[in-house]
């Protein structure tokens, strides 16, 4: 199996989970924050949908230097769960692309992440994939499933059923 048909199949399969949580943030409570050094709810929410951009930022670049300008580019915040979802399904799109382009000797390649200068890592594109596009969306996934539970909005079934919704 290459590298990137693994790498496809997790794709797939978690970002079908993050839809279904996705599905749920309600925006008449999108400034909601758990706490005061917590981000909205909304804003999380839009940065878990953002963070499939790192594909095609890994894929199509050799480094990232997050000082840079232009680095993160200010987008406009969706309205609705509407717009939400249509902006991860775009992001999901694109990334699968990439990975679906993705040769071995390309996702074995090293990429480099800094901070003005100053080497934060230096990666092979596999591993910066994985840190970068899915653990990281997994990890603000499991946060996004806190506010809901705060916020008492059934949390759906991803790796077996929740304790609102039977598989």
């Amino acid at each position: 199996m290459n590298i990137n048909e693994a790498l496809i199949m997790e794709f797939r399969h978690e970002m079908a989970n993050t839809r279904k949580i996705l599905e749920r943030v309600p925006y008449d409570k999108a400034s909601w924050k758990p706490h005061e050094k917590s981000s909205s709810l909304t804003s999380l929410a839009f940065h878990i949908a953002r963070i499939p951009q790192w594909v095609e930022r890994v894929m199509t670049h050799e480094e990232f230097d997050v000082t840079a300008p232009g680095a993160f580019p200010k987008l406009d915040y969706p309205t609705n769960t509407s717009e939400l979802l249509t902006f991860l399904d775009k992001n999901n799109s694109t990334a699968l692309q990439h990975l679906e382009k993705a040769g071995n000797e390309e996702l074995r390649k090293d990429w480099k992440f800094h901070r003005a200068g100053q080497v934060l890592f230096n990666l092979p594109r596999v591993a910066t994939i994985r840190n970068m596009a899915f653990n990281h969306q997994y990890h603000h996934r499991g946060q996004l499933s806190v506010y809901l539970r705060l916020l008492n909005v059934p949390i759906p079934g991803m790796y077996g059923p929740s304790a609102d919704e039977t598989l």
